[in-house]
């Protein structure tokens, strides 16, 4: 009797088989391929367009019971490619666009109506869709300069009717807190992360802005991958700085940045250092520097608004790549440069004082009317004019003849102003002191005087003898 249990019992596994044979008739495109629950969740199925031509069901007229499997089947028509340039499109073509689009938005909708959607199968189906849809060849650049986004003629992905649904689906489905993190551990991975960041380069800011999302809420959600994404990121600015100089992604990855850096506990780590020292600082050096600079200057003033040690740093680091010739990269550097000694401190200032003002003395003597107005213009900030006034005795000496020559002389009216407001300011704090520097400016310009008298009379000596 034993046996003849044993018989039955090996007998009745086919039962399974059946089943799964009897829900084969109801998908006739699915092809089953493993007998385990295993296997059974990671089966895939060909679908062809033909197949959007055929109605697909509604969730609200589908039993409960049977809604998983047709969230899947949905998935797998959605993962169908086209051509979505409308010239290569026939209108068979069309039909089966319209109906996968009209997929894609039921999707998006049922994900808040059901916690089946997050089941270990159905993710392993959702993030076949977002691959098969996302990950493509980005199209050849039509700008192939870095352009100011305000000033650029847009550039709209072909097939961004399609992709936004995709973008949106999935963002929604990783915020959802029915999601299980650990369930997707496996499939956001640094390889998929990886993938994403090469979509940021797309030249389609709509994309770009989905893609900023998303990454910031997987680097939130997944603590994990956090240490990998930040490392993504230093290598494709790495590529940017010292390689292409183009990177239409630029001030979004900053963007991420910027909430990622707000986020560093204190003390910062030394990697952290790092990548302020070898990245953000260099990035200030590329010619599209005014395309992303607003999202960079952020991140670096973030790094010294939590640790003002390090103020002295990014301050000599931007001193050493100060344009020369650029106008209005140097308007940037001003600009920065004021919002940095806002957050110094004076033992930090003390250290950088010497070789800031030699700077700003020359940007002070500008004959480019906004630079020089725009380095006066840090007298008006309160705490570095306060700052000023604590260490004149070192400051005024490096900044008089500047000072004095614009007063006399220069060309805009603004800019004399302004320079005699500043003059007044010394005047009221030491009046002995801009004497004295007064005094070794004529010095010095008699001096040099001589030295031009001299040479003229070197060169005339040298012309009588050569006749």
């Amino acid at each position: 009797m034993k046996m003849m249990n044993r018989f039955l019992m090996r007998g009745s596994k086919p039962r399974k088989d059946q089943k799964s044979r009897e829900e084969g008739k109801a998908y006739p495109s699915r092809q089953s391929t493993s007998t385990s629950a295993e296997t059974a969740a990671v089966e895939t199925n060909v679908l062809s367009r033909k197949d959007l031509l055929r109605p697909s069901p509604s969730f609200n007229d589908t039993p409960q019971t049977v809604r998983l499997r047709l969230f899947i089947e949905k998935l797998r028509l959605c993962s169908v490619l086209f051509d979505l340039r409308p010239e290569n499109q026939s209108t068979t073509d069309s039909k089966a666009i319209e109906n996968k689009r009209q997929l894609l938005l039921e999707l998006v909708d049922f994900i808040s109506k059901s916690k089946q959607v997050f089941s270990d199968k159905a993710v392993i189906e959702v993030m076949k869709m977002v691959r098969a849809n996302l990950f493509r060849t980005l199209p050849p650049k039509v700008h192939k300069t870095m352009i100011d986004p305000e000033e650029e003629e847009p550039i709209f992905e072909p097939a961004w009717p399609h992709l936004q649904i995709v973008y949106e689906f999935f963002l929604r489905y990783i915020v959802s807190q029915e999601l299980d993190v650990r369930l997707m551990r496996k499939h956001i991975n640094a390889s998929f992360v990886t993938g994403l960041l090469k979509l940021l380069d797309s030249e389609d800011r709509r994309e770009r802005d989905y893609l900023k999302t998303i990454l910031h809420r997987i680097y939130a959600k997944f603590m994990m991958l956090r240490a990998s994404i930040r490392k993504s990121i230093s290598v494709t600015f790495y590529n940017f700085i010292y390689d292409t100089e183009h990177h239409n992604g630029v001030a979004e990855l900053l963007e991420i940045l910027g909430s990622i850096i707000s986020g560093f506990a204190l003390p910062l780590k030394s990697e952290h250092k790092q990548f302020l020292k070898n990245v953000l600082i260099p990035m200030h050096k590329v010619k599209p520097l005014q395309v992303f600079h607003q999202q960079l200057s952020y991140c670096v003033t973030q790094f010294v608004d939590k640790d003002h040690t390090l103020a002295p740093m990014v301050i000599n680091g931007l001193l050493k790549l100060w344009p020369a010739v650029n106008s209005s990269k140097e308007l940037l550097f001003l600009n920065e440069l004021e919002e940095l000694l806002e957050l110094t401190q004076p033992e930090e200032f003390e250290t950088v004082l010497k070789p800031l003002f030699r700077q700003l003395a020359r940007s002070i003597g500008s004959p480019h009317f906004q630079i020089s107005e725009r380095a006066l213009f840090v007298w008006h900030n309160d705490y570095i004019s306060s700052l000023i006034a604590d260490y004149r005795k070192e400051i005024l000496p490096i900044i008089f003849e500047s000072l004095h020559i614009n007063s006399q002389s220069h060309w805009n009216p603004t800019v004399n102003t302004l320079t005699l407001n500043v003059l007044k300011i010394f005047m009221d704090l030491d009046s002995e002191l801009v004497e004295q520097c007064h005094k070794v400016f004529e010095k010095e310009e008699k001096v040099k005087a001589a030295r031009t008298k001299r040479r003229l009379e070197d060169w005339k000596s040298l012309e009588i003898k050569t006749k």
